[in-house]
């Protein structure tokens, strides 16, 4: 899951819930910002820069369509929709003709290379032909949750109950960004990067990985490209930096692939992680490399952000957590204490709809572009023209009240399943192109099932045995750049729960 749409990305601080339901329901029938001769939305755009996913939602909400067409001096004419139809178009009906494109290629290129989600054509179908095959067996399965199991238990967990016995205050964005980095490394390379000892300062590799997704994202909400293309062409400032960082991920993944290499040369044994299977596919080093940091890159961020803003949920509407807590805890009782495996874990119906509705309202990637090869005309009526980009917006999509109610902004997991089987737990299917936090089509998330495995495994294992509290009551802001985040982090106590109470 990885994104790049807006011409600027902003901080936005998640309003309370009946100020949203308020902001953005449809007043008039107007489906493109109000705009000018020659410099187009230029002074919209400049007066909401600041807010702007809650502006085009605004737009989007107010578009008979859910589609608006942007025009703005120095950027390319955008067209931006919240329309299920659109998107199913988009993403599936006429795939070839929206490639990600070289503006979006050229953005990601340093450093993700020629790697699964920065290529089109050939290339991407040979890579995610490979990915496919791996993911999809039983063996990668389990593999998951035996290294889940081994870094929960033997990491989080104590340092967890450290900081309840402790009365610490901590991050847990943090602490689930280093824990999902340890985990993702660990699956696709067979490294471990031991992240979760909060008392050393970050592994290189990690803070390497920060620098170059914050400076690729920078590149994309650059309101004119050539100030980043000037800048790596005289190798200052940020363009600098990620030189530097982009160097470190390349070589620091290139020597694991030497090593994993020479593993297999020796041992001639058959590896259970990713880097084993690509190797063994014999495909280039740099091939390998590219695909390796782009499943890294989209498997470390995504899941942590879905996760905090998760437990941000759950700390306001406690009777959900409490639900959640009952099934974690029956599910733990039918496995006889055994723990939870594979099989335990597709049953948390609950944990499953919250992590949903979490990811609705707050998605991991605000939204994603496309470019078009040709003219167009999508199935709403609007025009495209060839060179545009083309973005959908799961930001804006979850706020839709066309699409999801007049509850639309309220925390529901229970909209997840039949209305008549609420009870049976019997989760309803939804329109993946109403909901693309894990793109759709072609080009869907192959890593959705990890991604949920991995994120229900945490949240149930800190649900089963800690309470999180925030520090502060404000509004968290959400802050969208490759992937989102809540700005400052998630700062929270944590309590050893007892049943349902707090031991403090």
């Amino acid at each position: 899951m990885v994104g790049l749409g807006s011409p600027t990305f902003q901080n936005i601080t998640a309003p309370s819930s009946s100020y949203i339901e308020w902001k953005y329901k449809s007043h008039n029938n107007n489906h493109a910002p109000l705009s000018h001769p020659i410099i187009g939305c230029l002074v919209s755009f400049y007066q909401n820069r600041h807010r702007l996913l809650d502006w085009y939602t605004e737009q989007l909400a107010n578009s008979p369509t859910q589609t608006i067409v942007v025009r703005r001096l120095g950027a390319r004419r955008t067209v931006v929709t919240a329309n299920p139809r659109n998107v199913e178009y988009i993403l599936k009906t006429n795939f070839g003709n929206f490639p990600k494109g070289k503006p979006f290629t050229e953005i990601l290129g340093d450093f993700l290379g020629c790697g699964i989600f920065n290529v089109d054509g050939e290339l991407w179908h040979t890579q995610r032909k490979l990915a496919s095959n791996a993911f999809s067996t039983r063996s990668l399965k389990d593999f998951i949750v035996k290294t889940l199991q081994e870094e929960v238990q033997q990491r989080l967990v104590p340092l967890l109950e450290h900081a309840a016995r402790e009365n610490h205050v901590i991050d847990l964005q943090d602490v689930l960004s280093r824990l999902t980095f340890d985990t993702v490394c660990k699956v696709s390379l067979g490294y471990d990067p031991c992240c979760l000892d909060l008392s050393k300062p970050l592994p290189p590799l990690l803070t390497a990985f920060d620098t170059a997704s914050e400076v690729s994202a920078a590149r994309g909400s650059a309101p004119v490209f050539l100030v980043w293309k000037m800048k790596r062409m005289l190798n200052v400032g940020s363009e600098k930096a990620l030189k530097e960082a982009v160097k470190l991920v390349h070589e620091s993944v290139m020597n694991i692939i030497k090593l994993k290499k020479e593993e297999i040369r020796f041992n001639r044994k058959n590896g259970t992680d990713l880097l084993d299977r690509l190797l063994e596919a014999c495909h280039e080093e740099i091939v390998v490399r590219d695909m390796v940091i782009s499943m890294i890159m989209a498997g470390r961020d995504t899941t942590s952000a879905a996760m905090t803003w998760l437990f941000w949920l759950l700390s306001r509407h406690r009777e959900q957590e409490a639900s959640l807590v009952k099934e974690v805890y029956d599910e733990n009782n039918q496995n006889q204490g055994l723990g939870l495996d594979y099989e335990c874990l597709k049953e948390m119906k609950l944990l499953k709809a919250c992590l949903c509705e979490s990811m609705r309202l707050y998605p991991p990637v605000a939204w994603d572009s496309k470019h078009a090869g040709g003219a167009d005309v999508l199935p709403d009526g609007t025009h495209v023209e060839k060179g545009d980009r083309v973005t959908y917006f799961p930001y804006g999509m979850g706020r839709m009240e066309a699409l999801w109610g007049e509850n639309c902004c309220e925390f529901k997991p229970q909209r997840w399943f039949h209305e008549e089987n609420v009870d049976n737990g019997i989760l309803k299917c939804v329109n993946p192109y109403m909901f693309p936090v894990f793109q759709a089509g072609p080009r869907v998330c192959l890593g959705r099932e990890m991604a949920f495995i991995q994120m229900k495994y945490v949240v149930a294992s800190i649900l089963n045995r800690f309470v999180i509290s925030p520090v502060s009551d404000e509004q968290p802001r959400f802050v969208p750049l490759l992937t989102a985040h809540m700005a400052g982090g998630f700062i929270v106590r944590v309590h050893k729960r007892n049943g349902t109470e707090i031991e403090k």
